[in-house]
Parts: C-alpha cells; sequence; structure tokens
C-alpha cells in the first residue's frame, strides 16, 4: 500500500502542546496534545519545562516513524511569541525559559528608556507597545546586565519556534515572524534591527535572518525530511487567510485574547494607537501588519461566571445563547451613560463588571448586555486597523465565530462591511504547514480551507 505524504506541525501553546500531521490535501491524519507540568526559573517565577519540550520532539517523531502508512515530507513549528532560548556554542540553553509575564525590573526599563529615548518615540519606531518582558529584546537586555557572564557565553538568543527548528536541522536562524512581533527589536521604517541593538552589541548574539518560508535540511539520523525555521503563532494563523483571499480584509483572531490582523494596512503606527495596544507584526512574507489587542476572552469568561452565580445559572448554557434582536434593540435604547465612557488608554477596562446584575429581567437579558459591551469595545479595537485602509471584509475566528450574539451584534457594528464567521480546524497548524507547501506538497495550493458563515447588519435589526 502506498504511503500518505504527510508533514509534522508541533503547535506549541502555552497550555497545550500539540502534534499534527497532515496529508496533502491539508486534512489532519494524527493528532496528539499534551499538557506539561510548569517548572520555576531561579527567582522561583513559573516558567515553561524546556527539557520536557526537547524530549517530546524526538519522542513525537519516533512515534511518527512506527506508523508506517505515512511518509515524513517536512516538520514545521509554530510557538506562542516574546520568548527566548538562550544557547551557547554548543546549542545548550544557558537559563531557563523565561516566562514573558515575569515582572520587568522597573529600574532597568528606566535605564533603557533614558538612554534609547522616549518611551513613545521608541515605541513607535519599532512598533512595539511599552511591555516590559513582552518586549522580548528588552529580555536580552536583561540578561546582559543582569547575568553578565552568562551573556559572555550566550551564542545565539533564539525564539521558542527556532530553538525547536535547530533541534532538527542543526542550524541556528532567526525568522522575521518571530522578530517582528513587538520584541523592540526591529526598526519598521529602517526594515532592520533597531540602533540599540547594535549599540548594545546584541547584534552579534541574533542567528542569521531567514525568510519564514525557508527549509533546512534535517540531521536526525535516517531520515529526508525537511525541517521548517519556525514561526509566531499569531503570523502563522493569517497565512490560510492570506493564501485563500485576495480582497481585502481584517482578521479578529479571537481567544484569550481578541486579536484584530490587517495586513493591507501599512499606514506608520500613532502614539494614539500604540497607547491603545495596537502594534505592527510581520507576515511571513515580511511585510507589516497592522493589530490591535484586546484581552476579551479573559473577560469574557469572569463576566460570564458573574451572571450564571447571580442567576443560578449553569455556566455551560451560555455556550449556545442565541441572538435575540428584541432584547439587543431594549438594551440599546436606554441611555447606558457607561458605554460611551471610554478614555484613552482603557480599551482594556470592562464596562459590564462596572453594571449592577440587579437592573436585568433575567440572565439572558444580562448576557446580551454583556455581548454589546463587549462588542462596543471591539468595535473601538478593530476601527484601529481598519483607518487608512479601505477593507471589504470583517473574518472572525475562534471562540467568538461560534458565538451569535456576538456575530450578530458585530454585524450591526459594521453594515458596510461583509462579516464572516470563519471557521477552520486548526488555523494556526494549517498556516505554518503552508508557509513551506512548496518543499513538501505536490499538489497546489488549496482555496477551499474555510468555511464561512454570513452574518448581516441590516436584517437582524428591529424596528
Amino acid at each position: 500500500m502506498a504511503q500518505i505524504p504527510v508533514i509534522a506541525i508541533f503547535d506549541v501553546g502555552k497550555t497545550n502542546k500539540k502534534l499534527f500531521l497532515f496529508d496533502e490535501n491539508y486534512k489532519i491524519v494524527f493528532e496528539r496534545t499534551a499538557r506539561f507540568t510548569e517548572t520555576h526559573d531561579e527567582d522561583g517565577d513559573p516558567c515553561e519545562n524546556l527539557d520536557s519540550l526537547r524530549l517530546s520532539v524526538f519522542d513525537s517523531l519516533r512515534e511518527i516513524f512506527k506508523h508506517k502508512e505515512f511518509d515524513l515530507k517536512a516538520v514545521n513549528f509554530s510557538t506562542y511569541g516574546a520568548s527566548f532560548v538562550y544557547v551557547d556554542e554548543d546549542g545548550m540553553p544557558l537559563t531557563p525559559l523565561y516566562n514573558y509575564l515575569k515582572p520587568y525590573p522597573p529600574e532597568l526599563g528606566r535605564q533603557f528608556y533614558q538612554t534609547y529615548g522616549d518611551e513613545a518615540r521608541f515605541a513607535r519606531e519599532t512598533a512595539s507597545p511599552v511591555l516590559g518582558n513582552l518586549n522580548s529584546g528588552l529580555q536580552v537586555y536583561r540578561l546582559k546586565y543582569q547575568q553578565p557572564e552568562v551573556f559572555k557565553k550566550l551564542k545565539y538568543a533564539l525564539h521558542l519556534p527556532q530553538y525547536m527548528s535547530y533541534l532538527l536541522s542543526g542550524q541556528m536562524v532567526t525568522d522575521l515572524t518571530s522578530i517582528g512581533c513587538h520584541t523592540a527589536l526591529w526598526d519598521f521604517a529602517a526594515n532592520d534591527y533597531h540602533k540599540w541593538v547594535k549599540d548594545e552589541a546584541i547584534l552579534p548574539k541574533m542567528a542569521p535572518l531567514k525568510p519564514a518560508d525557508s527549509v533546512l535540511p534535517s540531521v536526525f539520523p535516517g531520515t529526508t525530511f525537511c525541517v521548517g525555521v519556525g514561526l509566531h503563532d499569531s503570523s502563522a494563523a493569517l497565512i490560510p487567510y492570506l493564501v485563500s483571499f485576495n480582497m481585502p480584509f481584517v482578521l479578529i483572531s479571537t481567544g484569550t485574547w481578541s486579536i484584530s490582523l490587517n495586513p493591507f494596512n501599512q499606514t506608520p503606527l500613532t502614539a494614539d494607537e500604540l497607547k491603545n495596544d495596537c502594534l505592527n507584526y510581520l507576515q511571513y512574507k515580511g511585510s507589516p501588519v497592522k493589530a490591535s489587542r484586546l484581552f476579551t476572552g479573559y473577560e469574557y469568561e469572569q463576566q460570564v461566571k458573574r451572571i450564571a452565580d447571580h442567576f443560578s445559572r449553569d455556566v455551560i448554557i451560555y455556550r449556545t445563547i442565541n441572538y435575540d434582536a428584541a432584547i439587543a434593540a431594549k438594551l440599546n435604547l436606554r441611555n447606558n451613560a457607561l458605554t460611551n465612557s471610554k478614555q484613552d488608554g482603557e480599551l482594556q477596562k470592562s464596562v459590564f463588571q462596572q453594571r449592577n446584575l440587579n437592573d436585568f429581567a433575567d440572565d439572558i437579558e444580562a448576557y446580551h448586555q454583556l455581548m454589546i459591551d463587549i462588542v462596543n469595545q471591539q468595535s473601538i479595537s478593530t476601527n484601529y486597523v481598519l483607518q487608512g485602509c479601505k477593507v471589504q471584509r470583517i473574518f472572525v475566528d475562534g471562540g467568538f465565530s461560534k458565538n451569535s450574539v456576538f456575530m450578530h451584534l458585530l454585524a450591526l457594528a459594521y453594515p458596510q462591511l461583509e462579516v464572516y464567521a470563519a471557521s477552520m480546524a486548526q488555523a494556526t497548524a494549517v498556516g505554518t504547514a503552508l508557509a513551506i507547501h512548496s518543499c513538501w506538497n505536490s499538489k497546489t495550493l488549496p482555496h477551499d480551507l474555510i468555511e464561512l458563515k454570513y452574518y448581516s447588519g441590516v436584517q437582524n435589526e428591529v424596528a
């Protein structure tokens, strides 16, 4: 029986570590999910267990090779961003994999910005809001000043996807999707590393740049598969949409964060946009993607639990609430002064958490108000990436794409645009496979990857 040509994708999230095998039609033919127990760094802060992650790559490959029905053509990696593995000359990690949520030393932050200019100007140049350790370049700066002996031994600072790629290719490289993700390393106007990276002698610690669609030969004994250089997960999730649609669009990718991505908006970030958590990514072909972020998924979970507790309901019922236009119209007619109270820099603050649940007739009414408040907040955030660029469609993927109330309200907020719920299995993993399509797949690029459901901003209104 002929073997099935496949690509293996390691999709590494903060919580779940997934392995997928895709055939040439991008159908999943094998999958496995693992969770690793966190470990702690030298300060007692929780961090990723790098040993478990490394061993899981080799264990997974051995398992794939046991499945004789598969012909492994390629392997690629996508992981969360803002995470460096510091390796020595022999490629061995020198430190734990520090968590990007680890507090950044205030005195070191002050030292950095006093040396390299005011925060607003620097943030504009690097398209990176001031985010402490989430600006991964400042993690290397921190290593230099807090652990100078380790910094001396440092061969390269590898973002996590590239470290995982190195495990199979033996080559240390840097990829633009990781560098161009609020790292404070990249000067977007100059299209090069920012001057401070050279001034601090950090540039030699950055591995050579490779395009995100590059492949390298495997050093795994007795194999011929090629190895991708790895991608930042947000950039990978955008690839199926770039492959499938030519018409300008915005993608709202929803989960713990709701991230609005506009790959067709090339306008420079303004101070106001940066203050309101907008940033630029670099997509896998190297051009900028304007993005804005909201911590909506987390907020949604907290407030749904509050509604359920108040009305003595099971929180599970809110997974399948249908949109009620009459309730939405009634709530919109109320004088909700809170709705319009947003101040600069307050995008992340919840309006709904200030509301008195006794004001609502029942939990369904309260739930609709929660979603109205979330969509109002979402509109403010998404409008930042819509400005200065004509877009015809909004796609929503992730958790809120399955939420009838959210989708109907979003369509009402954008009656001039086509609003779609987009569904595809494992967009990040598929995008990671698509990035190196030509090296492993004998078929043409598919154009039926994404299933769309249209929501009208007109038909849902109530007179």
